[in-house]
């Protein structure tokens, strides 16, 4: 089923560019819709240490992005959810990481909070602005608590990010079904292209 969703999704092609993710009518209203079709294309996402983006993919990074929204099962250890739980961090994390330093900057971060609340209509741009820049000033009251005033918040590292997200149960809300396949079933490992 997945196979046949790719295919349908590449107009039968063998590999699926941007272009091809931006026709999804489900992503068509989504405030972060740029980041979800961006992650598909970061290497990073592809379980190896390379960073950079594709063009363009074929099935099988595919299916290594898409590993990434199965959710766990009854059968998984302790082990393994937490493991499959720091995937999942990364994988946000790297979507918001935009320019692959390691670090959510201010700027990073004001864009995601712009993207999800000024698209509502509800509040304007400088109002996202002063509210991601207060989100920021907590985060880095929290993560660095003895701040001198002329230090500056270089930004939310993996370990800040992993912090912060401690306590929000994530491994069976993100999660993707296409074609009403059983996820469960996936068998996800390193990719070996």
């Amino acid at each position: 089923n997945l196979r046949k969703r790719f295919l349908q999704l590449s107009g039968n092609e063998e590999t699926i560019s941007r272009e091809h993710l931006d026709t999804i009518p489900a992503l068509a209203e989504n405030p972060i819709k740029a980041q979800i079709i961006e992650a598909f294309f970061d290497k990073r996402n592809q379980r190896g240490d390379e960073a950079g983006a594709f063009q363009e993919i074929g099935f099988e990074q595919f299916l290594m992005v898409m590993c990434h929204f199965r959710p766990p099962t009854l059968k998984m250890t302790a082990e393994e959810k937490e493991a499959m739980r720091k995937e999942k961090l990364r994988f946000l994390f790297n979507m918001h990481d935009t320019d692959n330093d390691g670090t959510i900057t201010l700027e990073e971060y004001r864009k995601v909070v712009e993207e999800l609340l000024s698209k509502s209509g509800a509040i304007g741009q400088e109002t996202a602005e002063a509210i991601a820049d207060a989100a920021m000033l907590e985060v880095a009251s929290t993560n660095v608590p003895h701040m001198a005033p002329d230090e500056f918040y270089e930004g939310i590292t993996f370990q800040h990010f992993e912090q912060i997200l401690k306590g929000l149960e994530m491994e069976s809300r993100m999660n993707i079904r296409f074609l009403d396949v059983d996820t469960t079933t996936m068998r996800c490992g390193r990719s070996t292209s």
